[in-house]
């Protein structure tokens, strides 16, 4: 079995090189961006027109020619692999945009300052013992190395956040196929007031309170912010204030969404989840300018609440380690799980008195509300299972599902699904 990691490390640029090496990092960042935004624009050019896109090889062949013209020849500074690279991302998003299979939107043009990022597919050295990459056209830059990358290297994505600039290493392993060392099943609720509740009546919050501290100077820094003149000193001080202030937050949320679903996987051969349509939960409720929206001012604090949980961040981490540990993740319908009683199996919206308690009407089973949706989640997922079919992908296994709900597929005497 051969999987795929990525190790991401903060280079260390030294004092006496560092003006030279970040004005090159930033070059490379720069014609990346262009080249990209440039075949971007030709595509979509063609597109208006009802023509055929061009092929990579076009673009490839158009790249030899921008090197030589007079408004262009700087992209002969850069190395021409990073370009090639920009050409082949920007080919597989438009095959990925007119895809069936594939939800990916059209590609969006690239602004300066935003995501700056260059890859590497080949050519660079990774040196562990003396804690440096080689990176062509650029030469040695030291890096902070908590743990060596194990497995052979592939390509190295060097982007800048923040002010710092760092490399991700993506290697390729052969292991042996995994088996999981654990045995049990868990099922995974995910709120707004706590991150995740299992169905062996576990709760973990995303320290909400020390999230409102953090958002209440976010929110003062964007009012002074808004003040500022745009674009002068004092607005570019308060923006990377800004910005720092957001990396501080977005890195306490990986942590705690990394610590959890390391938990979850370690511990739980099968992990059940909601397949939630997040993007369509988070939409906006303004409305249009003829039909304003309903209740806009709370569906916009519901979105900011959903949002900061990350919800769709856990679910793909859980996948991917479940992959690697040798465990399965399986997707069921949300439909009621919150309102179903996980003792009588009674579904009414009353049995659900508040956000954080549920006590069933029929049988009067009273427990937490988020743990008692896992249950559900839980039984969901055995249900699955319990069909007789394979575990499959996500999208696969709701289709069937919605089958067998729709009745077009015939349905065993011994299978449930509530």
């Amino acid at each position: 079995m051969i999987i795929q990691k990525a190790y991401k490390y903060q280079l260390k640029i030294s004092k006496s090189r560092q003006q030279e090496i970040e004005n090159k990092l930033t070059s490379f960042a720069g014609c990346r961006r262009f080249v990209w935004n440039k075949a971007l624009a030709l595509q979509k050019e063609k597109l208006d027109n009802k023509e055929y896109i061009f092929k990579y090889i076009e673009l490839a062949s158009q790249l030899v020619f921008w090197k030589k013209q007079e408004d262009t020849k700087f992209l002969a500074n850069c190395h021409s692999q990073i370009l090639q690279q920009a050409l082949k991302q920007l080919d597989v998003a438009l095959r990925n945009a007119f895809s069936k299979k594939s939800k990916q939107k059209f590609p969006k043009f690239k602004k300066k300052g935003v995501n700056d990022s260059f890859v590497y597919p080949q050519g660079f050295k990774v040196d562990t013992e003396n804690k440096r990459i080689f990176l062509p056209k650029i030469g040695y830059i030291a890096f902070r190395m908590d743990r060596p990358p194990k497995g052979t290297p592939k390509n190295i994505t060097i982007s800048k956040n923040n002010g710092k600039w760092y490399a991700s290493i993506q290697v390729e392993l052969k292991v042996e196929t995994p088996k999981h060392t654990a045995a049990s099943a868990v099922g995974i609720d995910l709120g707004v007031a706590s991150t995740v509740a299992t169905s062996n009546a576990e709760i973990k919050a995303f320290k909400p309170l020390e999230l409102k501290k953090q958002e209440g100077k976010i929110k003062y820094l964007q009012r002074q912010l808004a003040r500022r003149g745009k674009y002068k000193h004092n607005w570019q001080k308060t923006k990377q204030k800004l910005n720092k202030l957001h990396t501080k937050v977005s890195n306490k949320r990986k942590h705690h969404l990394h610590n959890i679903s390391h938990k979850l996987s370690k511990n739980h051969a099968m992990i059940v989840v909601e397949d939630l349509k997040i993007a369509n939960m988070v939409k906006s409720a303004k409305g249009t300018a003829e039909k304003h929206g309903k209740n806009v001012k709370q569906k916009s604090g519901l979105n900011r609440s959903i949002l900061r949980q990350g919800w769709g961040e856990l679910i793909r981490q859980i996948e991917y380690k479940q992959e690697w540990r040798g465990g399965i993740v399986i997707a069921v319908n949300p439909k009621y799980t919150s309102q179903k009683c996980s003792k009588c199996g009674h579904i009414h919206k009353g049995n659900r008195k508040s956000q954080s308690n549920f006590t069933c009407l029929n049988c009067w089973h009273s427990e937490n509300a988020d743990i008692n949706a896992a249950k559900n989640i839980l039984a969901a997922g055995h249900a699955v299972l319990a069909c007789g079919e394979t575990v499959r992908p996500r999208d696969e296994i709701y289709k069937h599902i919605y089958q067998l709900e729709a009745g077009s597929v015939k349905q065993e005497p011994s299978c449930r699904i509530d």
